[in-house]
């Protein structure tokens, strides 16, 4: 890419030190520039780009796309947004990408992870070849990646979707966050089918309110009008659906055109009405992109389980352990009925707490799910982040509907629940899934509710046959 086809990518735009310059790369972090690239110089919440532009071009940018002139011997392209302008230049360096791979998106607040993991197996048996994009993991050509979000910035995101087309993919299961539509990581994407599952209150820390919120979810459907596929059975869906004459609506109830008659026929093994509605949210995806009935119970079936998603720890007791990351109301709620359901007239227990540095509207409305809908709620830490774990406790048990115990050190809380847990019962970590770590104010620490849960499942075992041994 040229200078000139840059500028082209971007629209009308001042130009300063316009040279003669190919443009090998782009960044928006000065600590990845390579020699050739243009930098994104992007104002954030903690830093802003301008100030390290300097430091980019030291490291051999040849150009830089800002919001205001520098003092810098290189080309600038001065734009309104410099976040916003990354897409367009990314979808244009990276040969648009979505043209060629078929993009099915999943939105909303719960349910994204396990449907996008839903419709990746069912594009796999349809023989599409798929890629996936997600908060848990993603794949390109077969190989598993970590991911830093849930939807990359645009530059990564672009660049990612290139290199499945290289790698071999031809389709793409993603999830598609809010953040990323307000924050245009998502513009220049063409989805072949977008799904909304529903929306519940989350993430108001930076969307302030409910409708913003929703807004942002909404701009996803409307702008460009993809394929989509709508839960009726959401307040928020049927909102979305009548502004939608043509989307294709799913949801337990009736009145759905994709229902729970079909569901008939398929051995789903995710446990949940919730996980039936994602199921569902799958199943309509699948019908906008063409798909066959008979791959789409292939794919279904052979989903045993996502990381993190209601997933079961099991080290031989008689009860129990489900790792979930419910950690808004309405995911914790889902879940809670899901396991009084499996509990069959047992005992729930529930590990909760609420993250620092987010949404604290939320943290009274979680103590008091977890303490009406199960029999024992221990509250706990979870990624405390810049605040004081124990003030985050204390808003989460202001919420409660009686009687908590609180336990802040996390592996300590998930062997409380394990120690009291009795035959037949089902004990509930939520709030952190597949998380390998626990985001303190200084420091990531290493931290996994599921390995804390079987270290916990171990030592009951082993104290329960040391006291066996000693009675013999």
């Amino acid at each position: 890419m040229n200078l000139e086809r840059l500028v082209a990518a971007l629209g009308p735009v001042e130009v300063l030190e316009r040279a003669p310059v190919d443009v090998l790369d782009l960044a928006y972090d000065a600590h990845a520039v390579v020699p050739g690239a243009a930098f994104f110089c992007v104002p954030g919440a903690r830093a802003d780009g301008h100030d390290f532009a300097a430091d980019a071009v030291a490291r051999g940018a040849v150009a830089l796309v800002v919001e205001r002139p520098l003092p810098l011997p290189v080309p600038q392209l001065v734009v309104r947004d410099a976040r916003a302008a990354m897409a367009p230049t990314a979808a244009d360096f990276f040969d648009r990408p979505t043209d060629e791979l078929e993009v099915a998106g999943v939105t909303g607040t719960s349910g994204k992870t396990t449907t996008a993991f839903l419709l990746f197996a069912i594009l796999a048996a349809a023989g599409r070849r798929p890629g996936l994009l997600g908060t848990v993991e993603a794949r390109v050509g077969g190989e598993r990646r970590g991911v830093v979000r849930t939807t990359p910035e645009a530059i990564d995101l672009q660049r990612v979707f290139r290199e499945m087309l290289d790698a071999g993919d031809r389709s793409c299961a993603m999830e598609a966050s809010s953040h990323a539509a307000t924050l245009h990581r998502l513009d220049c994407v063409r989805f072949s089918a977008l799904v909304f599952t529903n929306l519940s209150q989350d993430h108001l820390d930076f969307h302030g309110d409910m409708e913003s919120y929703f807004q942002a979810k909404r701009r996803l459907f409307v702008d460009g009008r993809p394929p989509a596929a709508v839960n009726v059975g959401d307040e928020y869906g049927r909102r979305l659906a009548a502004e939608l004459p043509d989307a294709l609506t799913f949801g337990l109830v009736d009145g759905a055109e994709v229902g729970p008659g079909a569901l008939d026929g398929i051995g789903l093994r995710l446990r949940g009405r919730f996980n039936e509605e994602n199921a569902l949210a799958a199943i309509a995806v699948s019908r906008l992109l063409g798909i066959e009935d008979e791959a789409v119970r292939r794919g279904l079936e052979s989903v045993r389980g996502v990381p993190g998603r209601f997933e079961a720890v099991d080290e031989g007791q008689p009860f129990t352990v489900i790792v979930d990351y419910a950690h808004k109301p309405a995911a914790l709620e889902n879940v809670l009925h899901a396991a009084r359901s499996l509990a069959a007239g047992n005992r729930v227990l529930c590990v909760v707490g609420a993250g620092g540095d987010r949404d604290r509207g939320k943290r009274p409305l979680m103590g008091r799910i977890a303490s009406s809908l199960s029999d024992v709620a221990i509250v706990t830490s979870d990624n405390p982040r810049s605040e004081d774990p124990d003030a985050i406790i204390a808003e989460v048990v202001a919420g409660a509907d009686g009687e908590v115990e609180v336990v802040p050190d996390r592996a300590a809380a998930i062997a409380r629940a394990v120690g009291l847990a009795r035959p037949g019962d089902v004990v509930v970590v939520a709030g952190k899934g597949a998380e390998q770590g626990q985001e303190l104010a200084d420091r990531t620490i290493p931290f996994d509710d599921r390995e804390a849960a079987r270290e916990a499942l171990r030592a009951v075992w082993e104290a329960s046959a040391a006291r066996g041994e000693a009675a013999n």
